[in-house]
């Protein structure tokens, strides 16, 4: 299989979520066969029809002073008032190159002639690696709300972990749990107890619900453990295990949430 390139690039995904990957692939690819996180990452499925080796997380450089310079005005000139780190990878694999590309694009503790991203930054993780408090109180100095994805379906150290940091991270940066939903089969008893998990992740404090969106033969749902219809996404048929049948399911330039920034 092909490897990532390492040149930064502009992304805009089929909701309108606009941003930066600073790390290309992830680790969790790995899990359900390769078939990543729960056995239905997007990421994982995109990837592959083009046929890069997702499981090989990639750092992304800028090539040049023109190059930011060109990445950062696309960013400025998208409609959206934030753009998302962690589109098609995850930054958490290596904090510190994800700090120092940020650094390079946002205002951070000086003044520049040269153009910068005057956007909020939403940083979409699920702390693979954990952040230093030197790390986050460089974050704490840029406009940055932390998205930590999370699930019922985690493994339960990982849960607890992801928990914990966003917890931790109140204290210096936005923080949202971003929870990865399912409509858990409460007849099926391994479905029962996942959706207890769920209904206690869901009594924190600025969550967002994220619809999965399956294929039709994931295993929770060949199990019995989640349920699954036929839904409607950006006007094309998909499977998804609704939780909340309110939850917004859509294009992210009519998302009233807009990844917690309007918690």
């Amino acid at each position: 299989m092909k490897i990532f390139s390492d040149k930064i690039t502009f992304v805009k995904n089929i909701r309108g979520c606009v941003g930066i990957d600073t790390i290309i692939g992830c680790v969790g690819g790995k899990q359900h066969n390769n078939k990543g996180c729960y056995g239905s990452c997007y990421a994982v499925r995109g990837l592959k029809r083009c046929g890069v080796d997702f499981n090989k997380p990639v750092p992304r450089y800028f090539k040049s002073f023109f190059h930011k310079i060109n990445i950062i005005r696309k960013i400025n000139k998208d409609e959206l008032n934030f753009f998302r780190v962690g589109i098609n990878g995850d930054p958490s694999i290596d904090w510190n190159h994800t700090i120092n590309i940020l650094k390079n694009i946002v205002r951070y503790n000086e003044f520049s002639l040269f153009p910068k991203v005057n956007k909020k930054i939403v940083i979409v993780t699920k702390h693979w690696d954990i952040l230093t408090n030197e790390q986050l109180e460089i974050l704490s100095k840029m406009d940055v709300c932390f998205n930590t994805s999370v699930s019922a379906l985690d493994k339960k150290h990982l849960l607890l972990d992801r928990l914990e940091q966003y917890k931790r991270i109140k204290k210096y940066c936005k923080s949202v749990l971003r929870i990865v939903s399912c409509d858990f089969n409460l007849k099926n008893e391994v479905g029962k107890k996942l959706g207890e998990i769920q209904e206690w992740l869901f009594k924190n404090e600025n969550v967002l619900d994220t619809v999965l969106r399956v294929l039709q033969n994931n295993k929770y749902a060949l199990d019995g453990i989640i349920n699954i219809e036929k839904r409607k996404f950006l006007n094309k048929d998909c499977y998804a295990s609704v939780y909340n049948k309110n939850t917004y399911f859509g294009n992210c330039e009519k998302c009233p949430e807009m990844c917690g920034i309007n918690l």
